[in-house]
This record gives structure tokens, sequence and C-alpha cells, in this order.
């Protein structure tokens, strides 16, 4: 869904950087590291104090690392395993991150404990929406699909939060945070159930 705009953001507006970066000497997964630490700051620091539309403008700032380190890393030739895998691994530290913040948000100045579960659902499976794809394939197998991918996931609660926040609008994030609840859990049984058709295809395994 995102993919046109995240080539706009790799060709157009984010070039620059990643040529100066490299030209820097800078290494891609020293922009993965900075970048999780910046989103993690942002959401963690601004959120629980009730600073809602300035965190996600640092974590907006922070999150692009996520488009600039993978093409770095094609354009220098240093794709490899670990880059791949590091990223993934921060990529999950960033996004527990922002529900992590939301959940002290409504733990403390918003003041909710609906919207705390809410929040720590999503949170959990968001995280269980990743591993169970990740689980799958390797085991060769195939648990692709489902509702909300990660970065549909990240902008939705982002998008919503900024102007929610600003308007004065809470509803806006609060429904964002249902929709995401529904939305991952219908996706880790779609792909529970999908992987089960596959070991019962394969049968048992040999003794």
């Amino acid at each position: 869904m995102l993919d046109r705009f995240k080539q706009f953001w790799q060709g157009v507006v984010l070039a620059p950087f990643v040529r100066l970066f490299l030209k820097l000497g800078i290494s891609p997964d020293v922009v993965t590291l900075v970048g999780t630490l910046g989103v993690a700051a942002g959401a963690l620091v601004f959120f629980p104090l009730g600073l809602l539309w300035q965190g996600v403008l640092v974590i907006t700032c922070f999150v692009f690392s996520d488009l600039i380190d993978g093409q770095m890393a094609r354009l220098s030739g240093r794709t490899s395993k670990f880059g791949a895998f590091w990223d993934s691994t921060l990529d999950r530290i960033g996004d527990g991150a922002v529900f992590g913040g939301l959940v002290l948000y409504f733990a403390g100045p918003g003041d909710d404990y609906l919207y705390l579960c809410v929040a720590l659902w999503c949170l959990v499976m968001g995280s269980v929406t990743s591993y169970s794809r990740a689980r799958a394939e390797s085991l060769g197998m195939d648990a692709r699909g489902g509702l909300a991918e990660r970065a549909d996931r990240l902008v939705a609660i982002l998008v919503l939060t900024f102007f929610g926040d600003v308007l004065g609008l809470p509803i806006l994030y609060e429904a964002t945070l249902w929709v995401l609840a529904l939305a991952s859990t219908y996706t880790v049984g779609y792909r529970v159930l999908k992987v089960r058709r596959q070991a019962l295809a394969e049968g048992p395994l040999p003794e």
C-alpha cells in the first residue's frame, strides 16, 4: 500500500542524505541504530508527558532512517544477512516504543485504563504478527498476508495521534487503536490458520 510513497521518499527526498552519509563513511547499521534510538526517545520521553504531537514530530524525523539505511546498503554494496537481521530486530524495538509510549500516556496524563489496555494489546499483537511470519519462514512455510502491515500500522497511529492531539480530538487516535487491535488480532489468527493448513498438508515429521 505504501510502496509508491516509499519509492518517492527514497528516490527524491532522502537521496541527498543517502549520498552524504555514504560520502562521510557512515555505516548503514549505525543509521539504523540512531534512527531506532530517536524513535524510542520520541515515544518514551514525549508521550508519557502528554506531549503527543511533539513526540510524533520527533519520531517522524528519525523513522526515515528505515528508508535511508536500506538504500545506503544497496548503493554501497554492503547488504548482508546481519544487516537484514539488525534492521528487523531494531524495527521491533521502535514499534514497541511507539505503542509503549502510548501505554505510558494512558497510564499517566491520558488517565484512561481502557485505552491503556488497547494500546498494550496493539503492542503485543504487533510483535506477534511479525514473529509469526518470521517463525513460519524459518520452518519453510509461508505466513504472509492479513491486515495492516507494519508500515500501515506505524503511519496510521502516528498521523492520527498527531492530528488528534493538535485538534483536541482524542477520538482520532482512540479509534485508530481499536482498528489496529482488531486488524492485528485478525492477522495473527489468519497466519496461524495458514501455517496450520500447510503443516497438515505436509503431514507429520518423520521419526
